[in-house]
């Protein structure tokens, strides 16, 4: 069964003018993903702009754990996946 993505939210049409090399890579992107334009162009405004992300499922906040200069990620991974896997499904 396919199942289709609909914005629940309001939303207003924007043009925005891409110079051709950016165009496609994003048509590209969008194609590698299985999503839509308007999605990744919406996930990029919204992360240069600092507000939430649409599709937080697919992030794991953890998963930079290992930067964190913290000696004890490993041994606290599973405490730290199901808090951060947690959050995410609030």
């Amino acid at each position: 069964m396919l199942r289709t993505r609909v914005c629940w939210h309001p939303t207003k049409r924007t043009t925005v003018k891409l110079p051709d090399e950016i165009d496609a890579r994003l048509r590209y992107e969008s194609q590698r993903r299985g999503r839509t334009v308007s999605e990744l162009t919406r996930e990029a405004i919204e992360r240069y702009l600092g507000g939430p992300v649409g599709r937080t499922d697919r992030h794991l906040l953890a998963a930079g754990a290992g930067r964190s200069s913290h000696a004890d990620v490993s041994a606290r991974v599973e405490e730290i996946l199901s808090k951060e896997l947690g959050a995410s499904r609030s």
